[in-house]
């Protein structure tokens, strides 16, 4: 008798995120795959097999010619439009979802139109790629610089946004349509990379409802299947959606540890077919980022430290793992932060003291 469900979820794409679906969906019994886009080896799917993908967009190599022509590829025909900023921006206007004010950057478009349209301070984003901080350029009147040489027509241009702060929201839809949500997470970026999250935070609640029912717009009008993130900035009491990631995401990881469904198994049970509930959210959860950080063992022996290595060759500004906390009282969130603070590089002390702002003041 097999030990799995007749089936295997095939994930396009070998990094963190396949094997955090693959961690999660064991006491599931089902049997997931990541695949290595550049394998040399190309897998062979059953008829029933599901494929689902780590990330927005591929080269063609022969394993993604594979995986993508399976007949059971969910959101596939979403992927095409979500990997392209200028599709998706176009996609949320149709919409009517607020997103910060945008234009394409075409061939004769110049800086001084940018600027006129726009705004003195304006963000070039490549159409396709560039993430944590890549694949963007600032135009600022000021300065009086112009487009940049390969920009036009492979970007387009937004309006910089003075925001509040930035929080995001993970969704998940199955087979059948119903819609769940883990609470708002407050996440800090610094240079352009998600370094941390916190989530449940009583003061986002009355920005749930309204960023709910926008995702669920988006999502039911693709007839997504599975976990999808919306970023967004607040600005006032208004949200306005940065970035939509159709996948498991950086600011989600915080579920690992204080759900009692993470947005990985959220996601394996979704495009599984497999029954879907409610998550239910405990304690107070904050995760840490591990960026360009060699690994040390002494953070396991932080109180209540959950790591998640990716065991990846450590690089400046390279996500290689991080740290989830779930905390129940404010006593035990000050010792965490304390202990931890003393084992990271200089640089997150900043991190740390936005932490601190968040969860105890």
């Amino acid at each position: 008798m097999s030990h799995y469900f007749d089936q295997t979820v095939w994930v396009l794409g070998a990094g963190q995120l396949g094997a955090m679906l693959q961690h999660a969906a064991v006491p599931l019994g089902i049997n997931v795959k990541p695949v290595d886009i550049d394998a040399a080896q190309t897998p062979t799917l059953g008829h029933a097999d599901v494929v689902t993908a780590e990330r927005e967009q591929w080269p063609e190599t022969q394993v993604t010619k594979v995986l993508s022509e399976h007949n059971n590829f969910t959101n596939k025909d979403f992927f095409a439009t979500i990997a392209d900023r200028y599709k998706q921006k176009s996609l949320l206007d149709k919409l009517e979802l607020a997103t910060a004010p945008w234009q394409l950057v075409e061939t004769e478009t110049s800086a001084a139109q940018l600027h006129e349209n726009l705004g003195d301070k304006v963000l070039l984003k490549r159409r396709t790629g560039g993430y944590d901080g890549r694949g963007q350029y600032w135009l600022k009147a000021e300065d009086a610089i112009q487009v940049p040489a390969g920009w036009h027509q492979e970007s387009i241009a937004e309006q910089a946004i003075d925001f509040d702060e930035e929080v995001s929201l993970i969704g998940v839809r199955d087979k059948s349509g119903n819609c769940f949500f883990y609470p708002l997470t407050l996440n800090l970026h610094q240079d352009g990379i998600l370094t941390a999250s916190v989530s449940p935070l009583i003061r986002l609640e009355q920005y749930q409802p309204a960023a709910e029912q926008m995702l669920t717009k988006l999502m039911e009008a693709v007839d997504y299947v599975g976990v999808m993130a919306m970023e967004c900035f607040r600005v006032g009491g208004k949200l306005l959606i940065n970035e939509i990631a159709p996948r498991v995401h950086n600011s989600g990881h915080w579920t690992q540890a204080g759900s009692n469904i993470s947005q990985f198994e959220s996601h394996i049970r979704c495009v599984a077919g497999l029954p879907m509930i409610q998550p239910s959210v405990r304690n107070n959860n904050f995760m840490i980022n591990l960026i360009g950080c060699d690994l040390d063992a002494r953070w396991l022996a932080v109180e209540g430290s959950e790591l998640y290595w990716y065991q990846k060759e450590v690089r400046p500004g390279r996500k290689v793992g991080h740290i989830n906390f779930s905390k129940v009282a404010q006593p035990d969130i000050k010792v965490a932060l304390e202990q931890i603070e003393g084992l990271l590089p200089e640089r997150y002390q900043n991190t740390i003291s936005w932490l601190r702002q968040q969860l105890l003041d």
